[in-house]
């Protein structure tokens, strides 16, 4: 079977499989040789992929509908610019990115199932015809739930469960509200993804907008 061919969901799942394998690597990297930075590396890479793309699509954008929207693309280029500078320096705390990485996941995969299931209101459907209050809920319930698995597993501030589902709340909201800013940008370039490098997901940005708001406020966090 040619991939052309498979469903959607099966290629999102395949590539999600690939990107599986990549993770648990850096992991790998990260734990048997500390001083490579694997985890800092990846999220530079990862971050750098997304202003690639970002960039190739500004380029190709029509000059009047640039011009339409240039102070919102001056403005999403210079934060994908913080992006970078915070995937650095949070990059170099590999427990905080796992923790981070455990909360986006969690509130995507609840917003997806919340909104498959009960559906309802959407949020901001002249940006995102998928994304419903139902689906918001299920992804903070989700994504608390996971920063609170974190805490039981790893217990980096001991067991400070308040801090947990605090954070947990405060970091599932913001993913969604990334997502939100991507989709923003994507309606004023009229594309329906930033590329296709990842079949079934999209691009990198469309994949990891959800730390779009929560690396800077992490840089912040950890000052």
């Amino acid at each position: 079977m040619k991939i052309s061919e498979l469903s959607n969901t099966s290629l999102r799942f395949i590539t999600a499989g690939g990107m599986f394998i990549v993770l648990a690597l850096v992991v790998l990297l990260e734990a048997t040789f500390p001083s490579l930075h694997a985890v800092r590396w990846l999220s530079i890479i990862v971050i750098l992929g997304a202003i690639y793309e970002t960039l190739t699509q500004f380029r190709s954008v029509d000059s009047g509908v640039f011009n339409k929207h240039v102070k919102s693309f001056i403005a999403f280029f210079c934060w994908l610019i913080i992006m970078l500078i915070s995937a650095y320096i949070v990059g170099g705390y590999p427990w905080i990115m796992l923790w981070l990485l455990m909360i986006i996941v969690g509130a995507d995969v609840g917003g997806w199932f919340f909104g498959k299931v009960f559906g309802g209101d959407k949020m901001w459907e002249r940006l995102s015809s998928h994304k419903t209050w139902s689906g918001q809920i299920g992804g903070i319930i989700c994504g608390t739930l996971m920063s609170v698995l974190f805490f039981l597993i790893i217990k980096p501030y001991g067991n400070d469960f308040v801090f947990a589902v605090l954070m947990g709340i405060s970091m599932s909201l913001l993913s969604q509200y990334g997502d939100l800013t991507a989709s923003y940008i994507k309606r004023c370039l009229n594309i329906k993804d930033f590329s296709n490098l990842l079949p079934g997901h999209g691009g990198i940005l469309d994949r990891f907008d959800g730390w779009i708001y929560i690396l800077p406020l992490m840089w912040l966090f950890i000052g």
